[in-house]
């Protein structure tokens, strides 16, 4: 049933588009609004977990490769990957909560005053939700709190930090 865990080794496709309002107060100079499409990939690691705990569940890895834009301050774009682990709660239900964080590089052209280089890393965490409504497809949605910043290869490095919220659907095989 739907809910009740996934398999080992299970494939999961998925296809989520998000916007991104500025998180300023954490270092970066400038409020940064972004728009981002993504695609990934996943692959379940082991089979349920904790089964007789609130929290059973999955985990699973996953590739992701999006791209999008900046459209405040300045016309910017954003493209990158970030590999992210992610844990699945098995609900019983249709309604599939999860937990994820990773980390990728990513190349831009935000710049001054917050980027001081086209070549960036980017780390993410954040919980979101899958509701299936099919045994193999799934309605995502999921917020993120996203950073990216150089690791201090050149100055300027205040970062850019986002509040992101994600829509998607993803297939399940």
């Amino acid at each position: 049933m739907v809910g009740d865990g996934f398999c080992r080794g299970l494939h999961e496709f998925g296809f989520v588009v998000g916007a991104g309002v500025a998180a300023p107060h954490i270092g970066d100079r400038s409020a940064h609004n972004l728009a981002l499409a993504k695609f990934h990939y996943g692959w379940m690691l082991g089979g349920v977990t904790a089964k007789d705990k609130w929290y059973r569940g999955n985990w699973e890895v996953l590739e992701e490769l999006f791209a999008g834009g900046q459209s405040y301050p300045k016309s910017s774009y954003v493209a990158g990957e970030a590999t992210m682990l992610r844990y699945n709660f098995a609900t019983g239900t249709r309604w599939v909560p999860f937990f994820d964080a990773g980390i990728g590089v990513l190349a831009t052209d935000i710049g001054n005053p917050d980027l001081g280089t086209v070549f960036e890393f980017n780390g993410q965490i954040g919980p979101g939700i899958n509701f299936f409504w099919r045994k193999n497809s799934a309605v995502s949605l999921q917020y993120r709190f996203t950073h990216y910043s150089n690791a201090g290869i050149k100055e300027p490095n205040q970062g850019v930090n986002e509040h992101m919220f994600y829509v998607g659907v993803a297939w399940y095989f």
